[in-house]
């Protein structure tokens, strides 16, 4: 599951000056590129909202309009153009502040960190706050996510607007 795994990934790191702090929660509007190993590319837009080390909802504008949910054990996937609603069970677990130990600075300032087999690139802002993070997926993509006007919070974001609005209409599939 490409998506799943690429979702899950995506917000890995939340840095701070030498070392990698988490916000407890942010907003952002970002741009996800993807690059095949054919060098095919397709380029997603929307926002972001983080919170509770493990609460995210990516809401996808462009080129599709999709949103996807989780809270660490279950992913689910609303896809507004095809009409259908997916669940998954995670079964990896993901434990964000794992990833952000590992992290290191490198020489160009550029944090490191290995998770799950994976190599992270991630690069701060000019406030010290999360910009890009970059990887290879299981499919060989090369991912770079790009954050704009993010928002640090220091308190949570009410988990009733992470979660996935699902009409009632929309076909349901589990996996």
């Amino acid at each position: 599951m490409k998506l799943k795994f690429l979702l899950f990934l995506l917000l890995t790191m939340f840095l701070g000056a030498d070392s990698i702090k988490l916000p407890v929660s942010f907003d952002s509007s970002f741009t996800q590129e993807i690059i095949s190993p054919k060098n095919k590319k397709i380029l997603y837009k929307g926002r972001v909202l983080y919170s509770d080390k493990s609460l995210l909802k990516w809401i996808y504008s462009s080129p599709t309009k999709k949103d996807v949910c989780t809270n660490g054990k279950e992913l689910v996937v609303v896809d507004n153009d095809l009409e259908q609603v997916s669940f998954y069970t995670i079964n990896k677990g993901f434990n964000l502040p794992e990833v952000l130990k590992s992290a290191k600075k490198d020489n160009n300032g550029i944090f490191l960190a290995t998770y799950q087999k994976k190599i992270y690139s991630i690069k701060l802002n000019q406030n010290g706050e999360l910009f890009q993070v970059s990887y290879n997926d299981d499919l060989d993509n090369k991912v770079t996510i790009t954050f704009d006007e993010i928002k640090y919070k220091n308190s949570s974001i009410p988990a009733e607007k992470l979660k996935c609005i699902i009409p009632k209409n929309y076909d349901i599939s589990r996996g």
